[in-house]
């Protein structure tokens, strides 16, 4: 199946659509996302128009993984959580809803209800002090 350039990331790498960027590089890009399922939900995409971890190159994936550490690693820092979730989903099948490879990084806290996807968008306004933290935790 050919890549969709039409997807709301491949939008957001062009500038078409706006986004809380925490961090961006020559090849990934991390920004907070607009349907948080947990405070600080941050998404981690490559520059590469790859749909799923089966069609990206070998360098993309470790640019991507890389950039995800680093975001990961700010998230923990910058929200003071214990811990940090990571998924990564690869077809519609296991639930990935935007076809352009990404991870999701979340932090947690032990009791806090666990939601894969939100329900609701946040305006960019509330997200904004979230990323803000996340960013001057990057290393």
């Amino acid at each position: 199946m050919p890549y969709d350039a039409g997807n709301i990331f491949a939008r957001i790498l062009r500038g078409e659509l706006p986004a809380v960027t925490i961090h961006e590089d020559a090849d990934t890009l991390s920004f907070m996302d607009i349907m948080p399922s947990v405070e600080g939900h941050t998404l981690v995409i490559t520059k590469e128009p790859a749909e799923d971890i089966f069609s990206l190159s070998s360098g993309g994936a470790g640019a991507l993984i890389r950039a995800t550490q680093r975001v990961a690693r700010a998230v923990k820092k910058g929200l003071d959580c214990p811990g940090v979730m990571l998924i990564q989903l690869n077809g519609a099948a296991a639930g990935q809803s935007v076809p352009h490879i990404h991870f999701h990084v979340l932090p947690r806290h032990a009791g806090l209800d666990l939601k894969l996807h939100g329900r609701a968008m946040v305006e960019a306004e509330k997200l904004e002090p979230v990323a803000a933290k996340i960013r001057a935790a990057l290393e």
